[in-house]
């Protein structure tokens, strides 16, 4: 058995560099703090098989990519100019926002491993969850990973599956303690993001919006001042953020719809 507390370090508000070590090595796989959470961070094939097996997950749900910069968000993801506004707003407010978009053919080409990543990280119609604004300690590993290397970051809840972590790293699980190779503790930065909410009260997630078909995957069409526009955005899942996020939404697409549980 592995000694949990030899592997476990406090976030001193810095990148870790150890985490970035392990995550460009191969197969890593680490538990960092976010805003609603901890999550398991991978960066291949090896890594995201290590995350299946020790979440005990399907392998029909893929990992969500994470991204450190809006940079790297254009550079990945197909988008329309409505939908890379309503990302940069949330940007700019420091909003956690996921969204299910459509690779660009160039950079899947680029910059996912060829190594099988890509049956684990995108769904049967090519698409994934591309997440922003998820919590400075991860975001910190995300960019340096991207700016040094290219090298991609996948994330899912470091937790037993249909199980949440309270946001406690006390409660990500017997097994993830051992599987990880670090574990990063910031559980006074995870707390800090929802004041005044209790461990019944408080978001487990994000907020998840589909910018696709539900078929195809292909993106929804621009709106400018149209309205009842099909297909049109989906909030697929509510969270963190969720009452300012409805009134982003409404400020820049005239149609959209709430079925929170229409999960891809």
């Amino acid at each position: 058995m592995t000694n949990v507390a030899d592997k476990m370090v406090h976030w001193d508000g810095t990148p870790n560099q150890q985490a970035i070590d392990i995550l460009l090595g191969e197969g890593g796989m680490i538990v960092s703090p976010t805003k609603v959470g901890y999550i398991l961070g991978t960066s291949d094939k090896a890594g995201l098989e290590r995350k299946f097996e020790v979440k005990h997950r399907k392998r029909n749900k893929p990992g969500v990519t994470l991204c450190g910069s809006m940079e790297q968000l254009k550079a990945l993801a197909k988008m329309t100019p409505e939908i890379e506004a309503f990302y940069q707003q949330c940007w700019d407010e420091d909003i956690l926002m996921g969204c299910i978009l459509p690779w660009q053919e160039e950079a899947k080409a680029k910059y996912m491993p060829q190594d099988g990543t890509e049956e684990l990280a995108t769904d049967v119609r090519g698409t994934s969850c591309f997440v922003i604004k998820f919590g400075t300690p991860g975001e910190q590993i995300a960019a340096e990973l991207w700016e040094r290397d290219k090298k991609l970051m996948f994330a899912s809840s470091a937790n037993p599956s249909g199980k949440g972590n309270r946001g406690q790293v006390a409660y990500i699980g017997e097994e993830i303690e051992q599987e990880a190779d670090l574990i990063i503790e910031a559980d006074d930065y995870v707390a800090a993001q929802q004041p005044g909410k209790t461990v019944e009260s408080r978001y487990e997630q994000g907020v998840m919006v589909a910018f696709v078909d539900d078929e195809k995957g292909e993106l929804v069409p621009e709106q400018g001042d149209q309205r009842d526009v099909s297909p049109a955005p989906i909030l697929i899942r509510k969270g963190i953020y969720n009452d300012r996020i409805l009134a982003i939404l409404s400020e820049h697409f005239n149609t959209w719809h709430h079925q929170h549980g229409h999960y891809y």
